[in-house]
């Protein structure tokens, strides 16, 4: 697979010949287009491409994607341990340490066909069976970086000094799943996230123009914040994330009370997951890096071979119910594993009878 041409594409957007890689955040106010990917964990790649091209993402081919059967899929938090841990977290509200933190878990499967295994295939796929508006493909093979992305949550979006996120909080299968924890929730993290922007932003420049609307995805529905600013002068992208890297949505508030618990409760680390992936035109001053949710990746070692990896996880507060929460993990999961598993050319699975990875999780 480290003979697979190095590829970026996000949308319209597909970047050839790679020139250089860097973990250096400053080198996206340089010069050239960016392809980054941010793990979870403070891991950075940034690469810089040669090319940059228009054109769709093409049709799935039969045959070109194989992913692990559906039984595969083991989780780094079964149901059990899943709900002790929220209950764990209600305890820290309880205590006022905390008042909402993210409870993730990652999923794991090995390939049967490593040397098969292309994460722009599988995006070809996830184009067809879940559309998301931050989809795309970082194939850094070499560089250990294989991730394809169905995201559809905009962690930061910059036009010249002009900077946006829109924090997802809130998930139903419908908008009448929507509680009042789910509102009350987003408000919370839109919070954070203007205080996390407005640490390099100009005095007064903050806003939020829009609070909590909802927005429809394949198979469910989020609540969808928008809050705006004006970088100060002197701020770059290192500034930038700095200032709110990880994304408030996947963290919680405070986002440094919500990391040491995340840290003491999650048996996996969660990688490219909640990380940020996208791309930044140094050029032109612009970007666009989503939450890297709805997100797969692809491990490779001696030892293990090819294992595809995917996160899932919900926001735990007061309100929160433990076998609720639970499933909110299995909905956000279910659709994006069957297709991942799914042999070419089926048809989009229904959210509603697609295998979660609830069975093997226990094992």
């Amino acid at each position: 697979m480290h003979d697979l041409a190095p590829l970026a594409r996000f949308g319209p957007l597909v970047a050839t010949g790679l020139r250089d890689v860097t973990s250096d955040p400053a080198a996206l106010d340089s010069a050239g287009f960016w392809a980054v990917a941010a793990d979870f964990e403070g891991g950075l790649t940034c690469a810089r491409f040669d090319r940059v091209d228009r054109a769709p993402v093409p049709p799935a081919v039969p045959g070109q994607w194989r992913g692990p059967a559906r039984d595969a899929w083991a989780s780094s938090l079964d149901r059990a341990g899943y709900t002790a841990g929220v209950r764990r977290i209600r305890e820290h509200i309880a205590a006022g340490e905390v008042y909402q933190a993210n409870l993730c878990r990652v999923l794991s499967a090995p390939l049967p066909a490593p040397d098969r295994a292309d994460v722009d295939a599988l995006t070809a796929l996830l184009a067809r069976g879940n559309p998301a508006p931050f989809a795309g493909t970082i194939r850094l093979p070499a560089h250990g970086v294989e991730i394809a992305t169905a995201s559809p949550e905009l962690y930061l979006r910059r036009t010249g000094p002009t900077v946006e996120s829109g924090p997802i909080k809130g998930t139903g299968r419908t908008a009448d799943d929507l509680l009042e924890k789910d509102h009350a929730e987003n408000v919370m993290i839109v919070d954070l996230v203007r205080n996390d922007l407005g640490r390099v932003c100009a005095t007064g420049s903050v806003t939020v123009p829009a609070l909590c609307a909802i927005e429809p995805h394949p198979g469910l529905v989020h609540l969808v914040s928008t809050v705006r600013g004006t970088l100060a002068t002197g701020h770059g992208w290192r500034d930038l994330l700095a200032a709110t890297f990880p994304p408030g949505s996947v963290t919680g508030a405070p986002k440094s009370s919500a990391l040491r618990i995340i840290d003491a409760l999650e048996t996996a680390p969660r990688g490219p997951y909640c990380g940020g992936i996208g791309w930044v035109d140094a050029d032109r001053g612009t970007g666009e890096l989503a939450v890297g949710i709805r997100t797969f990746w692809i491990e490779r070692s001696p030892a293990a071979g090819a294992v595809l990896r995917f996160g899932t996880g919900a926001g735990i507060t007061w309100g929160s119910d433990p076998e609720r929460e639970w499933e909110e993990t299995e909905l956000k999961a279910a659709r994006l594993l069957a297709i991942a598993s799914a042999p070419d050319g089926s048809p989009a699975p229904d959210p509603r009878t697609a295998t979660t990875a609830e069975g093997p999780a226990g094992r």
